[in-house]
Parts: structure tokens; sequence; C-alpha cells
């Protein structure tokens, strides 16, 4: 019997995994697998504000500890922004078949510095899945911190895409929307299957 994948999705600072978004792609990934999504602290209790980096790295570690209880098949960490990013930091810490990053927030959106040391300092497959017009990462500034990566890492480009992957309204209609979701998910697919 063929062991299932098991996707751990985390979700952006400012929406939980209840958000319409979240559960569209959770939706779209359970055709790879098994999905399991969870909420940090601070969006259980109803705070604005993340909670700081060790306390959201604890949380993922733990959601992981209790998904792969139940899991039989390669683990992915798959995030949205924030949570791609800690899922980036938990993958130092445990073994898991890949990281995928929807809209991996390079640039800080307050001071403006480069997010870039866990990239440099992971060694799991990873995948970026980036908009060409996400103002957190500029395509031109990952590609320099993907020249300095030691791991395998891929990037899956949308085009027109935002932080969230969505394309202008002014410049596209719903099916267009449609078939760049669809593009990204084969993308994650490929990338999952070329690993396990």
């Amino acid at each position: 019997m063929r062991q299932q994948r098991l996707f751990l999705f985390a979700h952006g600072a400012g929406a939980p995994s209840a958000s319409a978004w979240m559960q569209a792609w959770r939706a779209r990934l359970t055709t790879l697998g098994d999905v399991v999504a969870f909420d940090y602290p601070y969006m259980k209790t109803g705070r604005r504000l993340p909670d700081r980096q060790p306390a959201l790295i604890a949380a993922h570690v733990q959601a992981l500890a209790e998904a792969r209880a139940h899991a039989s098949g390669p683990v992915f960490l798959i995030g949205k922004s924030m949570g791609s990013r800690i899922g980036c930091h938990v993958a130092l810490e445990a073994a898991v078949s890949g990281v995928i990053c929807l809209g991996y927030p390079l640039v800080s959106g307050t001071s403006g510095a480069l997010r870039d040391e866990v990239l440099l300092a992971l060694r799991t497959p990873i995948l970026f899945v980036q908009g060409t017009g996400d103002p957190l990462c500029p395509l031109d500034k990952l590609q320099a911190v993907r020249e300095r990566m030691q791991t395998r890492h891929e990037l899956f480009v949308v085009t027109g895409g935002n932080h969230s992957l969505e394309i202008s309204r002014a410049r596209t209609k719903r099916d267009a929307q449609e078939a760049s979701n669809a593009a990204v998910l084969a993308a994650i697919r490929r990338f999952v299957e070329s690993i396990a």
C-alpha cells in the first residue's frame, strides 16, 4: 500500500487557517495528499500581532509532531508568507521531505531587512511560489539569495501575482485566476513527486 503524503499547512500573519484563501488552497492540496492546517497561538487567542519567532517555531514544531503521529508517508511543510518562513526554521530542526513557500516574505515589511539567513542555512529541498508583483519578495533579490543557497531550490513564478498569488482583477478574469492556481498546484505536484 502506497504511503500518503502529508502537508502541514501554516497560515500567514494576518489571517487564520479558516480564512477563505487558506481553505481554498487546502482543498487544492488534498488532491496531492493529506492536509493538516493549524493556527499559531496568537491567532487562536484573537490577538493581531504575531508571537515572537521562538514561540511561532515552537508552535509549528508541536503541530508537526501531532500531525506526524498520524502520518504514514513523507511530510512537507507548506505555508503562506510568515507560515512559510517559520516552516523554513522548523526544517532546520526537524527532518521533513521538503518546504513549500507560498509568497515567502524575503523583505521585512517593517524594516526592509532581508530575511535570508534561514534560507542560507537550509538543507531541505524548497519550492518558492512567488508573484511578480509581490513587494515582500522582489524576484531579483530572491535570485541573489538563491545563488548562495546550499540546498536544492526551485522557483515557480506567478506572472502578475501579488503576495497572495492573486492576479490583478483589472488585468484578468476569474478563469485566468483559476488557470494560474492550477499551474501553481501542478508545480507543487512536480516538486513533491520529484522527492517522495
